[in-house]
């Protein structure tokens, strides 16, 4: 049985109204950005996954890298992964360090859609900044 909260942290009307409104803000972008993928013939998954590899920075990431961004299970990176290769969105290039190893590198095609996606993306987060800026100070 859930204990009952310190009277200094109960929670008001207000607080309870705030918090519904950053998650329907959140429910908002997230359909925007599953629409934007799926307009690039991307499902949201595997739009997450390419932003994860593009998002490493210059070395280029492992299947387990891209299991931690996207909190999945290994089995399931693997998959997620070869249908990104089957498709042309990605390849896999053997690591120098270790040849049974993997790393992982966009293709063209990719490089493309992602741009476009994260445009898309960086546009609708800067258009939606002072509605969230003013829900976390509501919040917070």
């Amino acid at each position: 049985m859930p204990t009952a909260m310190p009277r200094e942290t109960a929670l008001t009307d207000a607080d309870y109204a705030a918090l519904a409104e950053f998650r329907h803000a959140l429910r908002q972008f997230h359909a925007f950005s599953e629409a934007r993928a799926i307009e690039q013939g991307l499902t949201p998954q595997q739009h997450q996954a390419l932003l994860a590899i593009r998002g490493t920075g210059p070395d280029l990431p492992t299947i387990g890298d891209v299991a931690r961004r996207l909190m999945l299970k290994p089995h399931s990176a693997t998959g997620l992964v070869g249908r990104l290769v089957d498709q042309g969105w990605i390849e896999r290039i053997a690591a120098t360090d270790d040849r049974c190893r993997a790393r992982l590198r966009l293709t063209a095609k990719a490089r493309d859609a992602l741009a476009a996606l994260s445009a898309a993306h960086r546009d609708e987060i800067r258009r939606m900044r002072p509605m969230l800026e003013a829900m976390l100070a509501a919040i917070g």
